[in-house]
């Protein structure tokens, strides 16, 4: 365990006891002998959060102060909160902890020294500093002794907060939590929850912050490389297929969620990966599976036999919205630099609950755009709470709720990449074939990663591509390993007429919420919808 010479003095932080950086099996011993969690049989740890499962994106702040709030897309995604509460909060959470044992992880965020934060956690929960041992990267002993934090995470699971006291969120029924960032001072307080994804998500929304500052493009994607070199990124929501499709045993994977753009190529901004394992097979998966059995891989919600501690990754009972964090070397072809080249090949993943978008099809530069833009998929089921079944959502950049400037900063990005490097985008459905949620089938993971492969060792540079007649983008007409009529979503409905419907309901959906882009953008890009 190495203490940091530079401490918690400055912030008024003492704690009954302080635990620093300790060994991932002293924390799992520590976070058992604590009653936070479980070994299962396998070897890995599990925590159960209930009732936050997920993330509580109404829970979520940002301090509205001079130096940041002319750069913030305020609205519904990024609330504000008066910076008077905002103090209160933070007085009464450092009193709730300096009455407790505090644990502090020290990690990074960003494979790129250069544009990397010092990110450093301080929570009442053993268990909690694990997650951040694999989720981030992890620094050298020698780092850990001169380690001085560049942002501060105030985390405290058992402390909720006043609504009238702090600002935050009155619930209708149940315990109150708060995620609150300010921006500015590097300072973000998480109260009330104990979903670990709410650590990594706010790490995330401050890398988008400042990036683009920097003249870094911030992702929501997962990116891996291929034999010859070639880069790949995979753009999608939770639940659309980042971590599994990135998790390709004949690539190498950089990182299953965040990553940078900047001058020299991409890099990670974690050194793990946060995986959702509900019914995860071992046939389709066996990468992300094999990590369920090993020691120091934390495990989230999974429904465990509490006698032979065997898991039943088929049940929901707690959630849908089950999750492993395990570092990226546990994968056994990760590249563990967290660094790669410049992208010749984007995905954009979506879930189509509708049942109407092509399974794959090839993007135009401004058809990218108006796509990255609108970020349509399904909302899956536990990933927030109270979603219960998928419902169709448009989230700007795939990653809304990250997102602090407003979204046609991070499309300027995006565009001004895909020229320079040339890249093909291409936009997959993970979702449903054969007619909506409820009465079609989910696309075969089988059928997709063919697809992908396609895409990325040549195998449609010479198949005919097709407009599709309602959404305008390109569609081959075959694809090694996948029967034709999937190809073309109209032919799997029952009743065509019924398609046609759906799919025009689909596109006025997309229509309407592209609305709020159209002054900002060119008509090239309106044209799209």
């Amino acid at each position: 365990m190495t203490q940091s010479k530079n401490g918690l003095h400055d912030l008024g932080l003492r704690g009954v006891q302080q635990t620093w950086n300790p060994s991932p099996a002293r924390t799992i011993e520590l976070a058992i002998c604590r009653g936070e969690g479980k070994l299962t049989a396998g070897g890995a740890f599990l925590a159960i959060t209930a009732p936050f499962t997920g993330r509580s994106p109404q829970d979520k702040f940002i301090v509205r102060e001079p130096l940041s709030e002319d750069k913030v897309w305020w609205g519904k995604v990024n609330q504000p909160l008066e910076a008077e509460k905002f103090e209160r909060l933070v007085q009464d959470v450092k009193a709730h902890l300096n009455t407790r044992e505090l644990f502090i992880r020290d990690v990074y965020a960003g494979a790129d020294p250069e544009h990397r934060l010092n990110v450093r956690l301080i929570s009442e929960s053993a268990w909690h500093t694990l997650f951040a041992h694999n989720q981030f990267i992890r620094p050298y002993p020698a780092e850990l002794a001169d380690f001085a934090p560049s942002l501060t995470i105030l985390h405290a699971p058992e402390f909720h907060p006043d609504p009238e006291r702090h600002g935050t969120r009155a619930p209708a029924s149940g315990p109150s939590a708060v995620i609150a960032l300010h921006l500015s001072r590097r300072l973000v307080v998480i109260a009330g929850t104990g979903y670990a994804g709410e650590i990594k998500k706010s790490v995330f929304t401050v890398m988008n912050y400042l990036l683009p500052l920097q003249g870094v493009f911030p992702m929501h994607c997962a990116a891996n490389v291929g034999p010859a070199g070639d880069t790949a990124l995979f753009f999608g929501l939770s639940g659309t297929g980042k971590t599994t499709l990135s998790a390709d045993h004949r690539r190498a994977l950089v990182g299953d969620d965040e990553h940078g753009w900047g001058e020299g190529g991409i890099f990670n901004f974690e050194g793990g990966c946060y995986a959702k394992v509900i019914r995860l097979s071992p046939e389709a998966e066996p990468e992300i599976y094999a990590t369920l059995s090993q020691f120091g891989t934390v495990l989230e919600n999974v429904v465990m036999d509490p006698d032979t501690r065997q898991l039943d990754l088929d049940s929901e009972a707690i959630t849908e919205n089950t999750r492993a964090a395990y570092p990226i070397h546990f994968i056994p072809n990760a590249i563990t630099t967290g660094i790669a080249g410049h992208p010749r090949n984007i995905f954009f993943l979506t879930a189509d609950a509708f049942g109407v978008l092509p399974p794959i099809s090839r993007l135009t530069l401004e058809q990218a755009i108006y796509y990255f833009l609108t970020g349509y998929t399904a909302k899956l089921a536990g990933t927030e709470r109270g979603v219960s079944e998928p419902q169709a959502t448009f989230s700007a950049c795939f990653g809304a709720p990250f997102m602090v400037h407003f979204p046609t900063v991070y499309a300027e990005m995006l565009a001004e990449r895909l020229r320079r490097h040339r890249c093909t985008v291409w936009l997959i459905n993970t979702g449903w074939s054969g007619g909506p949620y409820g009465v079609g089938q989910r696309i075969k993971i089988a059928y997709t990663r063919a697809m992908v492969t396609a895409a990325l060792d040549g195998s449609l540079s010479g198949v005919p591509f097709h407009p599709d007649p309602v959404f305008g983008v390109y569609v081959p007409e075959r694809c090694p390993g996948v029967p034709a009529e999937v190809l073309r979503p109209r032919e799997t409905w029952a009743d065509p007429a019924d398609y046609d419907l759906k799919a025009r309901a689909l596109a006025a959906k997309f229509e309407e919420n592209f609305k709020q882009f159209a002054p900002h953008v060119g008509r090239a890009i309106r044209a799209q919808g």
